[in-house]
């Protein structure tokens, strides 16, 4: 079976101890502007960055037509697939953007991963409330962080604060921040700020996770 082709970038500075993987959303590929500053402030604060494209994706980038994800088994294993490319659990740190996180989350445990960056988390699909994608969060064991903007349509602030979550699970909210952690012009937030503030709290994360190894 062949590799799954990766973008990486490399750390600025001395590099962590931790690579963090991650997984793009549901309509945007791997390299969206969201992803990419992601990755690029990241790496800009010494993480080693992987990101990657699920099969529909990568079809879709071949053919020039989009097509719709593919079965949640298909992206799941995918997932396993790159954890292994990329060496095994211990040192990694996986997420993404929506979808993208989501589905990390359903196999951060199995995969054994060090820990699990979500960012945007889709509790549920947009303008349906009631279907929630939170039945696996009540258990999960490993340590996680939830960057979520406050007015999220996929879960907002006060709709996560009725949800049921592991103890694993810590949220932090950008202000008036959207599904991409875009404020409202009239919040007095921008967009670069809530950003900025994301890459910091998820490298604090990564490397309390690193410290504790």
């Amino acid at each position: 079976m062949s590799e799954i082709p990766l973008l990486v970038d490399e750390p600025t500075g001395r590099p962590a101890p931790l690579t963090v993987v991650l997984a793009h959303g549901a309509g945007a590929a791997m390299d969206s502007p969201f992803m990419n500053d992601m990755a690029r402030g990241l790496a800009d604060v010494s993480f080693r960055i992987a990101r990657f494209e699920f099969p529909y994706m990568q079809e879709a980038r071949r053919s020039g037509k989009r097509t719709r994800p593919d079965s949640p088994s298909v992206l799941e294993a995918t997932w396993m697939r790159v954890v292994e490319q990329l060496g095994g659990p211990t040192s990694l740190v996986i997420g993404g953007k929506s979808m993208g996180g989501r589905i990390a989350s359903m196999v951060a445990d199995r995969a054994g991963v060090r820990g699990l960056v979500c960012l945007g988390y889709p509790f549920h699909p947009a303008g349906a409330p009631a279907t929630l994608r939170v039945s696996h969060l009540k258990e999960l064991r490993t340590p996680a962080l939830f960057l979520q903007g406050e007015r999220d349509a996929l879960g907002s602030r006060d709709e996560i604060a009725g949800y049921e979550l592991s103890g694993s699970i810590r949220v932090v909210y950008l202000p008036d921040g959207d599904h991409s952690f875009k404020p409202r012009n009239a919040s007095g937030v921008t967009y670069p700020q809530n950003m900025q503030e994301a890459i910091t709290r998820a490298a604090e994360f990564c490397r309390t996770l690193a410290a504790a190894s």
